[in-house]
């Protein structure tokens, strides 16, 4: 799936965000978060943009500032800017449009809970694929032995090695995370709640996707483990669930 017939949204930061908006004039808005050092023409966005099409659903997909082709550099960039970014072009966009149903992925997951607050009154449903909300303090800071974090510390940065990706690691990256917590917060919406999780997912345990289920009081809660899924989740029949998923919470939704 190409950019083609994307924008760019500026911030009141003057970031400049990449973003494709498809209006069918629906009841429903589907926004798609992508995860830490990805885009929005990966397979799950562009399997979900297709299904919103087919359904005649509005869908909004986008990168953070430092991700894909929106301006800035990524080693500036962090959970708030990030959370701050999809914040402006949603209230920007989605104005007359009610009803929101909101999917991360990864990071994504942490950047949609984060936006809860703001947009309660719109947000119907709720969909997390391979959840990582937290993870910068849970599965890298946590993790990582006295001499990184010394690194971090000291000289600000460190380059992760992982699956053949090299994850630039900033300390105002950790630092701001920890602002960002979310898993002790309550949401009290009765609103549905599907979670897909691989059972080799060897990025983010499963176990995130349970913390999450915890933070919703009143929702209809579903966990769905993907057998020999991995932490992507992209093969056809993964996409095909999920799209399934979001095709049921659209029909169970009383518009």
């Amino acid at each position: 799936m190409s950019y083609k017939r994307s924008k760019y949204f500026t911030t009141s930061g003057k970031r400049k965000i990449k973003y494709l908006f498809i209006k069918k004039n629906s009841q429903i808005t589907v926004v798609f978060f992508h995860g830490f050092m990805s885009d929005m023409i990966g397979a799950k966005p562009s399997v979900i943009q297709k299904f919103c099409k087919r359904q005649k659903l509005d869908f909004l997909k986008f990168e953070y500032s430092g991700h894909g082709k929106s301006s800035g550099k990524f080693i500036k960039g962090n959970i708030s800017k990030w959370t701050d970014d999809a914040k402006q072009l949603i209230k920007s966009k989605i104005k007359k449009n009610k009803n929101l149903i909101f999917i991360g992925s990864s990071m994504g997951s942490w950047i949609a809970l984060n936006l809860f607050p703001y947009f309660k009154k719109k947000i119907r449903g709720f969909i997390g694929i391979s959840s990582a909300p937290e993870f910068l303090e849970e599965l890298m800071w946590k993790k990582f032995n006295n001499k990184i974090k010394k690194t971090i510390m000291s000289k600000k940065i460190y380059h992760l090695e992982h699956g053949g990706f090299n994850y630039p690691l900033t300390k105002q990256l950790i630092l701001d995370g920890r602002k960002n917590k979310i898993l002790n917060n309550k949401i009290n919406l009765n609103i549905p709640i599907v979670l897909f999780h691989g059972t080799k997912d060897d990025v983010v345990p499963l176990n995130f996707s349970r913390k999450i289920l915890k933070i919703f009081k009143k929702s209809k809660k579903k966990l769905i483990k993907i057998k020999n899924g991995d932490h992507s989740l992209s093969r056809k029949n993964d996409l095909k669930k999920i799209c399934s998923e979001l095709n049921r919470m659209i029909n169970d939704l009383q518009l």
